[in-house]
């Protein structure tokens, strides 16, 4: 029997994370110290100390835009300034939507800070990855192991090196490299997911436990709560999956909502036989987003095994209005006319 199981599965490449490597972030207490910088910054709007600080903090919960603000007045008011330049750098070298000369800039700015300080292992690990994008492997483990001699500790390095070895399709040295830099970091949550993935494009049920351990860190983040549920779904873990999917329909992201909703149906149809229940969550889940391919053919099959051919019918027409070469959906169609 044809049925379509929905899945966003991507292996995400993280080169390099937030400078506070093993400070656990307390989200209140951030939101106070933001506060009383963006007063002093009020008072003193000049001040480079206070833009670098508030740059990083910035930085390491990955608000590229608002850390580029900070990070270019910064370098503008005082160019001569290692941790601004620096900064500077590590926003160019990591946002998302970088270029190739933002790459090149920032390799500059790396080199500038080395020239002054040769054991700053964050600029190391940075320049490091800037040749890693430009999949120079040699001058990448070259940077890196210069940092890891420096401390043979820095968690960073280790993401590096994982990263490399995924570029370089060496799956064994990644999964060693990530689980060093958890062995660093036991609160490292990027890592788990990495690692879940990894495992998972593996077909290994030990994705269940990094994506388990990543959603338990990061509680908030629905990405990890998604693919913890979907590895469940998987290997059979269905009432965790489950579990999983219903927390889903309370995001605020109608991504989330849509595969909760779309998921707990495809367990009720394939797994637990339960037609009208599978058919709820369906209409659910396209309610959420009419154009849901996916869940207008599950709900086409639903129609199908119910002997309703006219719903079922409908169901395979919105799926060829939405992507006419749907095939599958086409030769269903066809069998019922």
């Amino acid at each position: 029997m044809n049925k379509i199981l929905f899945t966003a599965f991507t292996v995400l490449l993280f080169v390099t994370f937030s400078s506070c490597d093993d400070t656990e972030v307390n989200e209140e207490n951030t939101e106070v110290v933001e506060q009383n910088i963006d007063s002093l910054l009020t008072s003193n709007p000049d001040d480079v100390g206070l833009l670098v600080k508030r740059g990083n903090e910035y930085f390491d919960n990955y608000q590229y835009d608002l850390a580029m603000n900070d990070a270019a007045k910064a370098f503008r008011l005082d160019s001569l300034n290692v941790d601004a330049r620096l900064l500077y750098a590590e926003v160019l070298n990591n946002r998302h939507n970088r270029t190739v000369e933002d790459v090149s800039i920032a390799q500059r700015h790396y080199k500038v800070v080395l020239g002054k300080q040769p054991e700053n292992t964050r600029a190391l690990v940075g320049l490091a990855s800037t040749y890693l994008y430009q999949q120079d492997f040699d001058r990448t483990f070259q940077f890196v192991n210069d940092a890891l001699r420096i401390d043979p500790k820095y968690r960073n390095a280790y993401v590096l090196k994982g990263t490399a070895y995924l570029m370089m399709d060496n799956k064994k040295l990644a999964i060693s490299s990530y689980e060093t830099a958890i062995q660093q970091d036991p609160d490292f949550y990027e890592a788990y997911f990495i690692l879940g993935q990894i495992f998972q494009a593996e077909n290994d049920p030990l994705c269940v436990e990094y994506f388990t351990s990543a959603a338990k860190l990061k509680p908030d983040n629905y990405e990890f709560k998604y693919q913890e549920a979907y590895s469940k779904e998987m290997f059979g873990q269905f009432e965790g999956a489950k579990e999983g999917y219903r927390e889903m329909v309370y995001s605020e992201d109608d991504i989330y909502v849509m595969r909760g909703l779309f998921h707990q149906g495809h367990i009720q149809q394939f797994e637990d036989k339960n037609i009208d229940s599978a058919i709820y969550f369906y209409q659910s889940a396209i309610k959420t987003d009419p154009r849901f391919l996916e869940a207008w053919f599950n709900l086409g099959i639903c129609h199908e095994e119910k002997g309703n051919k006219e719903k079922a019918l409908k169901s395979y027409a919105k799926c060829l209005e939405l992507n006419p070469e749907f095939e599958v959906a086409k030769t269903r169609a066809n069998k019922i006319r």
